[in-house]
């Protein structure tokens, strides 16, 4: 009884894998919006002042990030909970591939999201003329919680590692 729990236990692993493919279909979208800004700012791009075309940028920076984030929650997640990925050899390899335990794909999620956050404060000073002083301070309130967070987890690493 206790074997047979055990093994449907572990090999419940698997409904994980359903996840991490709907997370390579909402990188298709992400692509699908990245491009469908792009395409929609190229027109324009002469008529735009600079501060928005930075807003843009800044924007497509963040589409960036996000989707460099799922990937490596995809693909590392995939590794470290569900089952090995088997790369041929001659084929390319992602460098990071196989080395990323729960712990440090936990930092580098953490190192994303403060990078992520600072764009989206970093957008909000760039529009500080129409955004409330309230909302700014939560913003920042916001992200400086992100950052603690981050530091805060890698600490806690830290002092695990020795």
């Amino acid at each position: 009884m206790e074997r047979t729990l055990e093994s449907l236990l572990y090999a419940s692993r698997w409904l994980l894998a359903p996840i991490y493919l709907g997370l390579s279909i909402a990188l298709l979208l992400l692509g699908i919006k990245f491009f469908q800004e792009a395409v929609h700012t190229l027109p324009l791009v002469l008529d735009m002042k600079e501060a928005d075309l930075v807003l843009v940028t800044l924007s497509l920076v963040d589409m960036a990030l996000v989707g460099g984030l799922m990937i490596m929650v995809m693909l590392s997640g995939y590794e470290n909970f569900v089952s090995r990925i088997d790369i041929a050899d001659g084929r390319e390899k992602l460098s990071w591939l196989g080395k990323l335990d729960s712990g440090s794909l936990k930092q580098k999620v953490a190192a994303s999201i403060v990078a992520i956050s600072s764009i989206h404060l970093l957008k909000a000073f760039m529009n500080v003329q129409q955004i409330s002083n309230d909302k700014l301070v939560w913003y920042v309130v916001i992200h400086l919680t992100f950052v603690l967070s981050a530091l805060g987890m890698a600490v806690v690493d830290r002092m695990n590692s020795k």
